[in-house]
């Protein structure tokens, strides 16, 4: 059993706050003012700006965005969404929230874990009422043969661009390809607000409607009331609680405006990984035609099969280097398992690369000195030979 108070020599990720942080959300503190309000309402303006899109409404978390998503897209029971298994598990959740049911396509390869557009058509049935993608690991998914699929088949299209704020594909920003895109600032995540996420698309109507569900199907917002400029409301839509506040707002907007460094220094990392882990002929790094566009949010490897996955994280550990997993298979878990009839051999390729997938320490602040530590400790363990089954 793994003690609570390990002390890691090289933790798989830290935060990037400092001083703007700081003062950001003790101005919201001093104004009184704690609600969503006009500092949530300027970060999704930087926001929409910065993705390219007509519209930006914060949320509570990339859960509640996909969950959103769905809602306005007005898929519901009997519906399914194409969706993938290799990702967090908030994916299917939220389908199963609307009544639809999610339907797991295999990802591309063991070296490309974005989800397999030869796959996802082969799902697609007269049920099928959108497709959702992942942008794993910060590298845009094959989104012309998505596109493709959905325009001959007239589905919608979500991204999951929780890995992905900044990343873009033939020029054009991840969250601004498909009808709707859901971002996540989680504390891992490329930019954070402890907790907290974002919508964003180009259709009038969805914006619209996501913005009254995130409040309860409200017209109008306790800050309106406040200042006066409404003195009731409506309640048009079926509505939940799911608004960002305005500490986060706050921390957002010094979050993005650090984003673009952070992504470069992401990606300067990646780099030297991939130049010190090429000779290890044991692991395939996971890194899709990594262009400059990438935002590199996670370092994942693929071990030969011949080793042991968990033998090899526990020897990492010994030498203080963090390492985790993305993700385990949602298709693999017991309730879908028992709920929608999946099981093994259902996604060969995912379950082949979920079984071997090691994601190692990358962060901004994380120095060239410890790349190369965990490199060496990396080496060290494959040529110990104490990993092999």
């Amino acid at each position: 059993m793994i003690s609570d108070d390990v002390v890691w020599k090289i933790p798989l990720f830290d935060t990037n706050f400092a001083e703007p942080e700081r003062r950001a959300v003790d101005q919201v503190l001093r104004s009184g003012w704690i609600t969503m309000g006009d500092q949530v309402r300027e970060f999704e303006e930087r926001f929409a700006a910065f993705i390219g899109v007509r519209h930006a409404i914060a949320v509570s978390s990339c859960t509640a965005a996909l969950h959103l998503a769905n809602e306005a897209l007005g898929i519901g029971s009997g519906d399914e969404v194409v969706c993938p298994s290799m990702t967090f598990v908030a994916g299917a959740n939220t389908i199963l929230q609307t009544g639809a049911e999610p339907v797991f396509a295999d990802i591309t390869s063991v070296s490309n874990f974005g989800i397999s557009p030869a796959d996802v058509e082969t799902k697609i049935t007269p049920r099928t009422k959108a497709i959702q993608v992942l942008h794993y690991g910060g590298a845009p998914c094959d989104m012309d043969g998505i596109l493709d699929i959905a325009a001959r088949h007239g589905l919608s299209v979500i991204e999951d661009c929780a890995h992905a704020p900044g990343a873009k594909y033939n020029g054009t920003a991840c969250g601004a390809i498909g009808d709707i895109g859901c971002f996540s600032f989680f504390s891992n995540k490329n930019m954070t607000t402890a907790e907290g996420g974002m919508l964003t698309t180009n259709n009038d109507d969805i914006a619209g409607l996501a913005r009254r569900m995130r409040s309860h199907g409200m017209t109008s917002m306790t800050l309106d009331r406040h200042r006066g400029r409404a003195v009731g409301y409506d309640v048009v839509n079926q509505g939940f609680n799911y608004r960002m506040d305005e500490l986060r707002g706050a921390m957002g907007l010094v979050q993005l405006g650090r984003l673009p460094d952070a992504n470069r220094r992401r990606r300067n990392i990646f780099d030297r990984y991939e130049i010190r882990l090429a000779p290890l002929n044991e692991i395939t790094m996971v890194s899709p035609d990594h262009r400059p566009d990438n935002v590199c949010h996670i370092l994942p490897i693929v071990l030969d099969e011949e080793f042991d996955r968990d033998g090899f994280m526990t020897a990492l550990r010994r030498r203080g280097v963090q390492s985790s997993v993305h993700y385990p298979p949602s298709h693999l878990f017991g309730y879908y398992r028992e709920k929608l009839g999946c099981g093994p051999g259902d996604l060969p390729v995912s379950e082949s690369a979920a079984r071997r997938e090691v994601t190692l320490p990358l962060y901004p602040s994380l120095r060239d000195r410890d790349v190369d530590y965990v490199c060496d400790a990396v080496a060290d363990v494959l040529a110990s030979g104490n990993v092999v089954n």
